[in-house]
């Protein structure tokens, strides 16, 4: 998805968000909007939301573009910054920590790490590359949490980083932005709300369990967001870009929910 036009007008998406917020602050329990994020709407509900034959598949490809859309806006209300992922003892560790790609692991990206250099563009003051060197002399800090994998799976690590919020400010990043993008070595991109890449544990991950971050896990620097599913968690990152234009991502351009919370 690579439009910034709406898929539904402004005064409808308002009434949607209005009435689901009303039900969700209503009726819904800590446990309820979890399972409600989860399972989203049938397709029935879908039908009953949008008057479309769902024998369709043009219409079923744009209702359920709407219904992600909706469910983005409705986890982004949702979203607390407050809020912590759960963090794990380090005997809790899964050994070894799985590797996951849409490529093999002997196809990892292989980066000279005196070459590196880590642009940055978009709503940004200072634009200057950054080095492994000067990532590396940042406040570092480090968190042991759970990989959620869309694919149903999930794994203990442990990272250790740069705040990524103390990285946006280094930079005088537009923290009203709506968006921070993310381009990578092995072509994968994606994007995230401002909001997410100001929590507390988003990091820009720099090592593993101790050591430098390894190839396939996503040398020389990745983003690690124990609040999104793994498919947001980018790899051997090169480029980060601050802007209000909806960026979208490789697995999101191909149907996946955008917002992608865990």
């Amino acid at each position: 998805m690579k439009t910034d036009k709406p898929l539904i007008s402004l005064s409808e998406g308002r009434e949607i968000v209005r009435e689901a917020q009303q039900l969700l602050a209503r009726q819904l329990t800590s446990s309820s909007r979890r399972r409600f994020l989860r399972n989203g709407l049938t397709l029935g509900g879908i039908a009953m939301l949008t008057g479309c034959d769902l024998s369709d598949n043009t219409h079923v490809e744009q209702a359920l573009s709407r219904i992600s859309r909706f469910n983005d806006r409705v986890q982004g209300w949702l979203f607390n910054a407050d809020h912590l992922a759960p963090v794990y003892a380090e005997s809790q560790i899964t050994r070894p920590f799985p590797f996951n790609a849409f490529y093999a692991e002997e196809e990892a990206p292989d980066i000279n790490g005196e070459d590196y250099r880590l642009e940055v563009s978009g709503l940004v003051l200072n634009k200057q590359p950054w080095t492994l060197p000067q990532l590396h002399s940042m406040t570092q800090i480090s968190q042991v949490t759970r990989h959620i994998c869309v694919e149903g799976w999930s794994a203990i690590g442990k990272w250790g980083g740069v705040p990524f919020a103390q990285f946006l400010q280094a930079i005088g990043a537009d923290l009203s932005a709506n968006y921070v993008s993310f381009k990578c070595a092995d072509d994968y991109y994606t994007s995230i709300d401002m909001a997410t890449a100001l929590h507390p544990q988003t990091i820009m991950a720099l090592t593993y369990d101790g050591q430098i971050l390894p190839r396939k896990y996503g040398y020389p620097m990745k983003l690690r967001m124990p609040t999104k599913l793994g498919y947001k968690n980018p790899k051997h990152i090169q480029v980060i870009e601050i802007t209000n234009r909806f960026p979208g991502g490789y697995w999101e351009d191909q149907g996946y929910n955008w917002f992608g919370g865990s």
